[in-house]
């Protein structure tokens, strides 16, 4: 099957067509499946904090809200990479097992592949796929790891940020700087005890919404679905070009990292016959063949 035609496949409802795009675009035919979709845009939902605080229970809540509407939805979980195998080490779906059959609802993992800011090179191509398939929102959950969240706010608009009831659970969340880069504060697994703690820290650390959730259970899952609508309606042509400046420079920065003649160049830093910004200029100017 041809890149047209899985489109048309994958446009008519087959995941699995769908699927076959997504690992197209994380490879050289980037390009290909591109120029056949044509442009399109979607709303992208960006869920990130540290690991335990619930992210995946939270986005399998949200992907249930948005089908109740009759939304075609797709999860991108981004998984850290497999230093043997490059792949996606974790592909944790587990508690995404209640959408798993249901062909209005993709749910994709992608691997890191060593691209520092925890996410994937391939996330932005494969959110312009699924919204031309006609995905929309299109999720996308991070691994949480730590400071490295940070980027997602490059690829998604609002970033809802998701921590769990605990002392000093707000001062790391600053010292990550997911504060900074938090549209929505959510305090999962609000049942516990520390919640209101927590909520108290939050709010005096950033203007941000903060606001309680109990995942599984669906309790405050509606004031959630209302606060990203408010985001979405509040977004303008500004933020959207920063969104796009920022994406630009972590791909730019990726490609010249696994340059052909950074390790020469670094070299000769390292022996001083030049200096480190001689070096920058020159990894500028080299093409990406290295030639020059």
């Amino acid at each position: 099957m041809n890149v047209p035609e899985m489109v048309a496949a994958a446009r008519g409802g087959s995941v699995r067509a769908a699927g076959r795009l997504l690992s197209l675009v994380e490879g050289p035919r980037r390009g290909e499946v591109l120029d056949v979709l044509g442009p399109a845009a979607a709303r992208v939902i960006g869920v990130t904090g540290p690991p335990g605080a619930g992210k995946s229970t939270t986005v399998a809540a949200l992907v249930g809200a948005y089908r109740a509407d009759g939304s075609r939805v797709a999860v991108l979980a981004v998984d850290p990479s497999s230093p043997y195998s490059g792949g996606a080490l974790l592909g944790d779906r587990i508690r995404m097992s209640a959408h798993a059959a249901d062909p209005g609802v993709l749910i994709r993992s992608l691997a890191t592949r060593g691209h520092l800011g925890g996410l994937a090179t391939a996330v932005p191509a494969a959110v312009r796929v699924l919204a031309a398939l006609g995905y929309d929102p299109v999720i996308v959950e991070t691994v949480g790891v730590g400071q490295s969240e940070i980027e997602i706010a490059a690829v998604a608009d609002p970033v809802v940020v998701v921590l769990a009831p605990g002392a000093g659970d707000a001062v790391q969340a600053a010292k990550a700087g997911l504060l900074e880069i938090a549209d929505i504060l959510v305090v999962n697994k609000a049942d516990r005890d520390g919640a209101e703690r927590t909520v108290r820290e939050l709010r005096a650390e950033t203007r941000a919404p903060v606001l309680t959730l109990v995942a599984p259970k669906g309790e405050g899952l509606p004031r959630l679905v209302e606060a990203i609508g408010a985001h979405d309606r509040a977004d303008d042509p500004v933020r959207r070009a920063g969104r796009a400046r920022a994406q630009i420079l972590s791909l730019a920065q990726s490609r010249l990292r696994g340059h052909p003649v950074l390790a020469e160049l670094a070299a000769d830093v390292a022996a001083g016959r030049t200096d480190a910004y001689a070096a920058a200029e020159d990894l500028l100017r080299r093409p990406p063949g290295g030639a020059g």
